[in-house]
């Protein structure tokens, strides 16, 4: 698949979150229409302490979960760690592995934050307006304040950030931690909880996630050995 760059990467933080302030405005939070997701990318990253990264995009058929296509791209991240501005060290690996892939999917899974940031436009909508595909933020951890979930696989509660909803606490396992769920772009919330279950099979986190976390790790390992 083919993504359009639009801009430079940041240099600084600052240019950074500038541009987090200038593209915020563009995330839809409506489903494309019809909402019609077959397929699913899980997209995740690994890096090692010389700053080498890699980064795997795994797309599933959703009916089945079955693996139907990899790609692996490597890099090294210049970017310097803020909170905050996780897209922009793993953006430029991460647009490379999806421009490996030859299948187009119906959605993207990121693990990482989508509306749920503190500048409301974390790593998973960066990717969804720069692909124009549907995507989804998944998250182990939280920004602001949520509401704790019931017990059961599915149980929600909204996570908020000065007030606003900006993501749902999704149980995925009976009696296990919750996941936290936002919008990247093209999808909302209710729509993107369901998907983020229907790839959730046995474990806390979607296959998606947990196929792209394993090949990426593998991958790191085996380019750093």
């Amino acid at each position: 698949m083919r993504i359009s760059l639009p801009h430079d990467w940041p240099r600084t933080p600052e240019e950074a979150i500038a541009l987090q302030d200038e593209l915020r405005p563009l995330v839809s939070a409506k489903n494309p229409v019809p909402p019609q997701f077959s397929t699913a990318a899980g997209i995740d990253s690994a890096y090692a302490e010389n700053g080498a990264v890699a980064t795997a995009a795994v797309v599933l058929d959703i009916a089945t979960l079955e693996t139907v296509e990899t790609a692996v791209a490597h890099g090294v991240s210049e970017f310097p760690y803020v909170p905050g501005l996780l897209a922009f060290r793993e953006l430029p690996a991460t647009v490379s592995a999806l421009e490996e892939l030859t299948v187009t999917p119906d959605l993207l899974v990121c693990d990482a934050q989508g509306l749920a940031h503190p500048r409301r436009f974390g790593l998973a909508c960066h990717v969804g307006l720069l692909t124009g595909i549907p995507t989804i933020g998944v998250a182990k951890s939280v920004w602001g304040e949520f509401r704790a979930p019931g017990p059961l696989r599915g149980d929600a509660g909204d996570v908020t950030i000065d007030g606003a909803v900006v993501g749902r606490a999704l149980r995925t396992r009976d009696n296990v931690k919750p996941l936290f769920v936002s919008v990247g772009h093209l999808i909302d919330l209710d729509t993107a909880c369901a998907q983020v279950l229907a790839l959730t099979q046995g474990f806390r986190q979607p296959e998606t996630t947990r196929r792209a976390d394993h090949l990426c790790r593998e991958a790191l390992r085996a380019a750093t050995t």
